[in-house]
């Protein structure tokens, strides 16, 4: 039987929705335990702030997978790019094509917006995934490395000076 694929993007009545997917994929990750995303701070920085947007693709009406992205800028190259944070389709929805469709239609949306790049990190432990972004001609980043401040470091930074 052949299965409709549709997109849709999240509104605000999704909030529950995001974060169930969001707990999916750290689950995934194994790393459930940092998630301290609530629907209220979700509801807040995605609809009330507009910091951030959500898509689903859906197979016959049913959400199978989803994309929380954002956008950021290239001074380089002068303009705004989309960064994917998220990237998630359920188990029983893989190997149907729905990743590559969501990367896809985020490929088209970076388009039409008039973006210059589509990017976002992997985990290095995560071959499946790995395999999959070199597939679809994405090219790792082999000279940055990811820096972080947050939490307690982020509060004392901010706070020196004071």
């Amino acid at each position: 039987m052949e299965h409709q694929m549709s997109f849709r993007f999240a509104e605000r009545r999704d909030t529950a929705l995001i974060l169930q997917f969001i707990r999916e994929l750290a689950d995934y990750e194994k790393m459930l335990d940092q998630v301290e995303a609530t629907e209220e701070l979700l509801e807040e920085w995605i609809f009330e702030k507009r910091k951030a947007e959500v898509i689903f693709v859906l197979e016959d009406g049913t959400e199978a997978g989803f994309a929380l992205f954002f956008h950021n800028f290239s001074t380089f190259l002068g303009r705004a790019g989309i960064y994917l944070e998220d990237l998630y389709v359920r188990p029983e929805y893989r190997k149907k094509g729905y990743g590559k469709a969501l990367i896809r239609k985020l490929a088209g949306i970076a388009r039409e917006r008039g973006c210059g790049r589509l990017e976002w990190w992997c985990l290095d432990w995560n071959q499946p995934s790995i395999e999959f972004y070199l597939s679809l001609g994405a090219e790792p980043m082999k000279d940055w490395t990811v820096y972080r401040i947050a939490g307690d470091t982020l509060e004392k930074l901010a706070g020196e000076g004071d």
